[in-house]
């Protein structure tokens, strides 16, 4: 059998090591354990690398302490907005959806996307009804309702209040809020040689007037080819929509002939770096290398080889 692998994140700008509590420490590796031998379990049968990324990322969509499907952050608004997408490295197909709210598994729709509409990306309204005619499950408000990411949205709305009231005429400088950024992703080699990626976010805590990060974005949070990589991104969205990160490591390594990981260390820590861009990626190419660089203090990060190889960390010190 030939070689298989699977890496995944569950976001960069993880929680700072002097407030990361043993019991949240526990919840945050169960998470990344659970989604990649989900992953796993489809590959080492035989299954697609697509089959792999979408069950990793529905793993973590279900995984209340990721800012993706159940564990979404909220809106300004206090609603719930989620995105996602996936994308096959066999044929550059992709499916994509944004602002949508009750679908349970956002990368499940995003796939029905790719596989089942002439469409590469929808949006709001438009695609809960594509959802709800493709026999997508939904779930209610309660589903998606953690006290602690309403807790975090009070804290951002309070921070705003002050900065908007003193920050600048009383010369009062608040506590920002905990980081608002959180993304789930993963990316898969199969046995057939073939290459995917999936990645799926809520957003950032009290984004405002129907706010897009790159989770949904091909080519900038998403990107597969089998002739480079498959990448998932994490992190400012703004700013990897800028630079176009996933895609532009794809086109290091096909036109300037990087190796994945020059490729993926030249766009992560100098090309975001130098326009103020925090976050990272998983990426995998088709020799089964696996990079998972990031610029901020951590990334929820796992990976998993056929030869039993595995590893899982958070912080930067937590090498392979």
């Amino acid at each position: 059998m030939s070689q298989y692998a699977i890496a995944v994140h569950g976001g960069a700008g993880a929680i700072p090591r002097t407030t990361m509590t043993t019991e949240k420490e526990v919840l945050f590796r169960r998470g990344l354990e659970d989604a990649i031998n989900a992953g796993d379990s489809v590959l080492a049968a035989g299954g697609s690398a697509l089959d792999a990324v979408e069950a990793a990322v529905r793993s973590l969509e279900d995984e209340p302490v990721y800012n993706a499907g159940r564990g979404a952050v909220f809106t300004n608004k206090g609603t719930i907005e989620l995105d996602s997408s996936i994308m096959d490295g066999r044929n550059l197909m992709a499916g994509a959806v944004t602002g949508i709210k009750n679908i349970k598994n956002p990368v499940s729709l995003a796939r029905t996307v790719m596989e089942k509409s002439e469409h590469v990306f929808l949006s709001g309204l438009g695609a809960m009804e594509f959802a709800e005619k493709m026999g997508l499950e939904f779930a209610p408000d309660e589903y998606f309702f953690i006290q602690e990411r309403y807790d975090q949205l009070l804290v951002a709305k309070e921070y705003d209040r002050v900065v908007l009231d003193h920050g600048i005429a009383g010369n009062i400088v608040p506590v920002p809020p905990p980081s608002k950024k959180g993304t789930v992703g993963a990316v898969a080699l199969d046995v057939h040689g073939n290459i995917a990626a999936a990645t799926s976010t809520g957003g950032m805590t009290n984004k405002k007037f129907g706010r897009v990060g790159d989770s949904p974005v091909i080519g900038a949070g998403t990107y597969a080819n089998n002739n480079t990589c498959a990448i998932s991104c994490t992190g400012h969205g703004e700013f990897f929509i800028r630079s176009v990160v996933a895609y532009d490591i794809s086109c290091l390594m096909e036109y300037k002939g990087m190796s994945l990981r020059e490729a993926c260390d030249f766009v992560v820590h100098k090309k975001l770096v130098t326009i103020g861009g925090e976050g990272g990626l998983v990426a995998i190419d088709r020799h089964g290398n696996i990079e998972m660089p990031f610029n901020s203090e951590g990334m929820y990060r796992a990976m998993k080889r056929s030869n039993g190889e595995k590893y899982v960390g958070i912080y930067l010190d937590q090498v392979r």
